[in-house]
């Protein structure tokens, strides 16, 4: 099993800035930049300067919205999301769109998830206190702010959700060390 490669979730968009002079593009891509190295750090300040004061989030699963809404749901919603490490992931970014108002993402999504965490979702594991590794498709949209701050973010999964069950030692050191 490879390990979670977490910095491709910004690869992509480094390249992609590295060729874009439009400078409110570039602004928009550089808070998405900064938003994933915070989600993968974990740094939940360095998450929060990136969004607006009342962000929205739409987290499309199954048909149903599943974000948080509003800056203390969010805030919330970061404390839960690296308090679980499910921020060990892997958002392989494969196409990426930006203009003056959102910044597109597209791409192959692998997490490390507990099984507690995925039972807790109503998932099927065979052992809550092992580690899964959970990999879906996902679509990221970042809206952007006249500032290139994100008012939120609106993603979509595939909803074909795989867990593959992982021994010790398939479990990467960014997930293994958030655990000591």
């Amino acid at each position: 099993m490879s390990t979670i490669n977490q910095a491709l979730a910004w690869k992509l968009l480094e390249e992609r800035l590295a060729s874009t002079t439009n400078e409110r593009h570039r602004r928009n891509l550089e808070t998405a930049i900064a938003h994933s190295k915070a989600e993968a750090a974990p740094d939940l300040e360095g998450l929060l300067k990136t969004l607006v004061a009342d962000p929205r989030y739409h987290l499309w699963v199954n048909g149903a919205d599943a974000g948080a809404k509003g800056w203390d749901n969010v805030r919330q919603f970061y404390i839960d999301f690296l308090a679980t490490k499910t921020n060990i992931l892997e958002y392989d970014v494969e196409r990426v769109v930006v203009d003056d108002f959102c910044v597109v993402t597209e791409g192959a999504y692998r997490a490390i998830w507990s099984g507690r965490y995925a039972a807790s979702l109503g998932l099927p594991v065979d052992d809550v206190s092992a580690d899964y590794l959970m990999e879906t498709r996902l679509v990221v949209f970042w809206p952007c702010d006249e500032n290139g701050l994100l008012l939120g973010e609106d993603s979509y999964s595939s909803g074909g959700s795989q867990l593959t069950k992982l021994s010790p030692a398939d479990l990467p050191a960014a997930y293994v060390d958030l655990t000591r």
